[in-house]
């Protein structure tokens, strides 16, 4: 087996949802987790140095790693750093992770699609591009969350998580117009599908939520060059923590995703 594993990047556990699935479609992979703990939350960071924060990360993670794709399963550093990444690093191939404004756009019956996401992702350009490229026959309203992120992370640090909280956040993506109401939420955080249960409990109405997380999956699968698949050790599979010094919750977490956590 090739020794070049897949490296999975995110502001925190988020991407361990997009991570889940690609272990479905690539077994026999290897793979390197890296959580910026260091970092989070992305939202608290002005975008210049955040971008400079990223790029100045994957100097030292290319050169530790060599991995032969990196994705970055994370809304915010996709849509803020994708660019920038591809730039510093040419040759290495970089899969983003952006809202799944498109197929919502395609699904929806009443043409009114909301679309939960970091107050980043939300104020970015990108954002909007996709809107006006997409989702045009559509009313598509952006639910900036401060804290959902966080939420997600307690919850599957601690396996508790206030549900009234997840109902406030997510409330403003429910809208009634002309007698139509809001039937898609796309869930444009890494994060947040480790809360849909707690989310379709606490809705006002039943929609359809859209999770990335195999759409990305399957981009990283098709960049992958064809190998035999080949056994190997379980513990080969790494979880990096950029602080160095990651706690006994967390540890206990990706220990529970298979992921040998590194000192």
């Amino acid at each position: 087996m090739s020794g070049q594993p897949v490296l999975f990047f995110d502001s925190g556990i988020g991407g361990l949802t997009v991570l889940r699935e690609a272990r479905i479609l690539m077994p026999g992979r290897r793979f390197v987790y890296v959580a910026d703990d260091s970092g989070f939350p992305y939202g608290a960071w002005e975008e210049k140095a955040l971008r400079a924060h990223v790029v100045g990360l994957f100097a030292d993670l290319l050169k530790r790693f060599d991995p032969e794709i990196s994705v970055i399963a994370c809304n915010t550093a996709s849509t803020l750093a994708i660019d920038a990444l591809r730039a510093a690093y040419p040759g290495h191939p970089f899969v983003g992770t952006v809202p799944a404004i498109k197929p919502a756009a395609e699904r929806t019956r009443s043409g009114l699609v909301s679309v939960l996401a970091t107050p980043g992702t939300v104020k970015r350009q990108y954002t909007r591009d996709l809107i006006a490229k997409w989702a045009q026959k559509c009313h598509v309203r952006l639910v900036g969350s401060e804290n959902l992120a966080g939420l997600a992370e307690t919850y599957m640090r601690e396996g508790f998580v206030d549900e009234e909280a997840v109902g406030r956040e997510i409330a403003p993506c429910f809208i009634e117009k002309e007698g139509r109401r809001t039937d898609i939420v796309v869930l444009a955080c890494t994060h947040y599908p480790f809360l849909a249960n707690r989310m379709r409990k606490t809705a006002p109405w039943p929609v359809d939520w859209i999770d990335p997380a195999e759409a990305i999956a399957r981009r990283a699968l098709s960049l992958l060059s064809e190998r035999a698949v080949e056994s190997f050790d379980a513990t080969d599979d790494l979880a990096v923590f950029t602080s160095g010094n990651p706690d006994a919750a967390q540890r206990r977490l990706m220990h529970g995703f298979g992921l040998r956590v590194m000192s």
